[in-house]
C-alpha cells in the first residue's frame, strides 16, 4: 500500500519510520487556521483532517497520515514561537505548571476520513530566568509547538509526564499503528476495497 505523511516535521518521519520502512512525505501547505467557536482541545484534530484531506485528493488509493500537535497551557493553545520574546513567554507560561500536549490525527483512504486525538499532561519543574534565556537564544523553540521539544534539550525541564511520550515528540505511534489496523480493516473500508480486487 502507498503510504503518505502529510507532514515535513523531520521528528515524525522518524517516528513514522518505526512502524514502515516504504512511505512518501508530501506536506500539506494548508493555512492553519481554526473555527473560533472550536474548543481549544479539538483543533489539533481538526487541522490534522484539513492536512489529510488535502493531500489525499486526487490520491484515494493512498493512505493519508496527517497530524497536528499542540500544547495547550491554561486553556491557551501554544503554537510555534514567532521570535525570542515570544519563546520567552511561553517558557514562563509552562514554567512550573501541567500543560497538555494533544495530537490530533487523521487517516484518509478511498474517500473516507477517520480522525482520533491522544492527550500526554506534561509537568514543568520551575525555571529560572537563565534557563529560559539560555534555552530561547538556542535553535530548538521555534519549530515546536510549545516552543520545546522534549526529545531535544527541552527534556531538563520536564518533571513528570502521564501519558504517551511519543505523543509529546509528536507522534503517538503506539495507538497510531492500531488506529490504521482498525481503520482498514473495517466494514467500510472493506466494502470500498472489495469491488477493485
Amino acid at each position: 500500500m502507498d503510504i503518505i505523511l502529510a507532514s515535513a516535521s523531520p521528528r515524525r518521519k522518524k517516528l513514522l519510520s518505526m512502524l514502515y520502512s516504504d512511505y512518501r512525505v508530501i506536506p500539506s501547505d494548508i493555512r492553519e487556521l481554526v473555527p473560533r467557536d472550536l474548543e481549544v482541545e479539538k483543533c489539533p484534530e481538526y487541522l490534522a483532517r484539513e492536512k489529510a484531506e488535502s493531500i489525499s485528493q486526487g490520491r484515494e488509493k493512498s493512505l493519508v497520515i496527517g497530524c497536528d500537535t499542540s500544547v495547550i497551557c491554561e486553556g491557551k493553545m501554544l503554537n510555534k514561537p514567532r521570535d525570542t520574546n515570544d519563546a520567552r513567554i511561553m517558557m514562563n507560561m509552562l514554567s512550573g505548571t501541567v500543560h497538555k500536549v494533544i495530537t490530533g490525527c487523521c487517516l484518509c483512504y478511498m474517500g473516507v476520513s477517520y480522525t482520533f486525538s491522544v492527550t500526554t499532561d506534561v509537568e514543568f519543574y520551575e525555571l529560572s530566568e537563565q534557563e529560559i534565556e539560555e534555552y530561547i537564544v538556542t535553535s530548538e523553540p521555534y519549530d515546536k509547538a510549545g516552543g520545546y521539544g522534549i526529545q531535544g534539550r527541552g527534556a531538563v525541564f520536564v518533571k513528570a509526564i502521564n501519558g504517551d511520550y511519543y505523543n509529546v515528540v509528536g507522534l503517538p505511534i503506539a495507538r497510531l499503528k492500531r488506529e490504521i489496523y482498525s481503520f482498514l480493516t473495517s466494514a467500510e473500508i472493506t466494502r470500498l476495497v472489495k469491488p477493485a480486487q
